[in-house]
């Protein structure tokens, strides 16, 4: 079962400024006000509680000579029969199911409850909303900042001001040279330098793999020079690269090209 079809109320303060001995409308609005009174939930309904909270009501009221409607008397019988039938065995259908229509009862009760309230309120809302729907509103207007400086200092106050920011600084000297050591990167390596190694390794083997062009590199700046003269070799169609991603060799073409390669680029 759903939670939409089996819905929790919180019956705490539903029942507001009630004395024990005010007139309910019903059983169920009594045993309502005694479950607010516990701060208990309809789903936690505990009967042994409720019935001697229930009996006492209605003994007070006897001995105040007040009448007691049949109603509520019915329902203390009822009360007592479901909690003599769960003493006697825990597992009893019959007082189980006696006890789902008790909660369904006040579940609905508090629903038709809940839509009286909401029913009476409607006619002053209608009201309101009657005078309100005739007033149109003006949007709030962007607020223009006025950055004029408009404090006035004396003059020992800056100069005060001054000689605490100057005490927190620090007035270390500038670090030497020297400890600028490694943070400047090499020079741009050679693309030429790197295209004649690649062409001296395949005059000496005839073919490489592409990989092993990069083993050895010791620097970024060398691995993309190795690569960027990889590029310029064939476009001037002196290496010809084959094979697939994963295992791709190059070898020589033996040509000097058409024209002059220019490899002055240095990375």
């Amino acid at each position: 079962m759903s939670a939409i079809e089996t819905p929790i109320y919180h019956l705490e303060k539903v029942v507001k400024n009630r004395e024990d001995l005010e007139d309910f409308n019903g059983p169920l609005d009594l045993i309502l006000h005694l479950l607010s009174k516990n701060k208990m939930e309809i789903q936690d309904i505990q009967i042994s509680l409720i019935l001697e909270q229930y009996l006492a009501w209605m003994d007070r009221r006897r001995k105040l000579d007040l009448e007691v409607a049949s109603e509520f008397v019915t329902m203390a019988a009822q009360l007592m029969y479901i909690k003599t039938r769960m003493l006697l065995s825990i597992h009893d259908e019959e007082a189980l199911s006696e006890l789902e229509q008790l909660m369904a009862s006040l579940e609905e009760h508090q629903r038709q409850e809940d839509y009286l309230r909401i029913k009476a309120v409607v006619p002053a809302l209608s009201a309101r909303f009657a005078v309100g729907m005739d007033y149109l509103t003006k949007p709030p207007e962007a607020f223009q900042k006025d950055k004029t400086y408009r404090y006035v200092h004396k003059p020992e106050d800056l100069l005060r001001a001054m000689k605490s920011v100057l005490a927190r600084a620090d007035h270390r000297l500038p670090p030497p040279i020297s400890a600028f050591d490694g943070i400047v990167g090499r020079e741009p390596y050679p693309v030429a330098d790197k295209a004649d190694e690649i062409l001296e390794r395949l005059a000496r083997f005839g073919v490489t793999r592409f990989s092993a062009l990069f083993k050895g590199n010791r620097s970024r700046s060398e691995i993309v020079a190795t690569f960027i003269a990889v590029l310029e070799l064939c476009k001037a169609r002196r290496v010809h690269l084959a094979g697939t991603e994963q295992d791709c060799t190059i070898t020589s073409t033996g040509e000097s090209g058409e024209e002059e390669t220019d490899f002055t680029t240095g990375v």
